[in-house]
């Protein structure tokens, strides 16, 4: 799958981020791209619908038990 080289994206961050252990998302094309800031060369690349699951199980707090 071909995606834009990682430095050219806009990655974004939800809040500023601080203590540097933070996730950072980018659009690529039809996927997202997600990263650590501690590992920013290795990347999840999940679709628009992959990625609107994961928002609304973060949302309904699907993920808090982690």
């Amino acid at each position: 799958m071909a995606h834009e080289a990682p430095g050219k994206l806009r990655w974004q961050q939800g809040r500023p981020c601080d203590s540097g252990h933070c996730v950072e998302v980018a659009a690529a094309g039809e996927d997202v791209l997600v990263r650590s800031t501690l590992a920013p060369q290795v990347l999840l690349t999940l679709s628009r619908a992959e990625w609107r699951e994961f928002l609304a199980g973060a949302k309904d707090g699907t993920f808090d038990v982690l």
